[in-house]
């Protein structure tokens, strides 16, 4: 804890985040209110989602590849460039989508421990989540990965849990 022993809650009230743990120190046990603890199922969830999305594009990879040798008009394009451009296209955005899991996973449940810089990381990876599915390759699970994010992301920013994630004072 600090200095002063006071509780993560009682530094909340002041407007000050949860006290840093010291290597060794046991960790306290987090008692979130139930809208960020239903969030962090959602973005859990998100992002398994996204991973199957992603995952289910990955094996549709000949009809697109296919798709796209029909859509070729330019003659210096071989077909051997399209399916190599497009499999390494693919396996790019299945890795990208694990890793937006992966940082959904982090980012949720350091939010679920009232760090509201979390809060505020999982914003812009939602925005960015969002703005790539509707762009590139999306489909209806990746759509749903997007609207599962959303939801997650509007639980976090319902009134009855800001108290949760405290502004810091500004000390300057």
């Amino acid at each position: 804890m600090t200095d002063s022993d006071e509780t993560d809650d009682q530094r909340r009230k002041k407007g000050l985040p949860p006290a840093p743990r010291l290597s060794g120190m046991e960790r306290e046990r987090v008692d979130p209110p139930k809208p960020v603890k239903v969030s962090f199922a959602l973005w859990v969830l998100s992002g398994l989602v996204l991973i199957a999305g992603f995952g289910l594009t990955l094996t549709a990879k000949q009809d697109i590849v296919d798709q796209l040798i029909e859509m070729n008009n330019d003659p210096r394009i071989t077909d051997e460039q399209l399916s190599s451009g497009a499999t390494s296209l693919l396996w790019t955005l299945f890795i990208g989508a694990v890793a937006f899991a992966v940082l959904f996973a982090l980012f949720a449940y350091k939010a679920r421990e009232g760090t509201r810089s979390a809060r505020t990381i999982l914003t812009v990876l939602a925005a960015v989540s969002l703005i790539f599915q509707v762009v590139l390759f999306s489909n209806i699970i990746t759509l749903v990965s997007a609207l599962l994010s959303i939801i997650a992301l509007s639980l976090m920013y319902v009134p009855s849990v800001q108290d949760y994630f405290p502004k810091v004072p500004k000390s300057l």
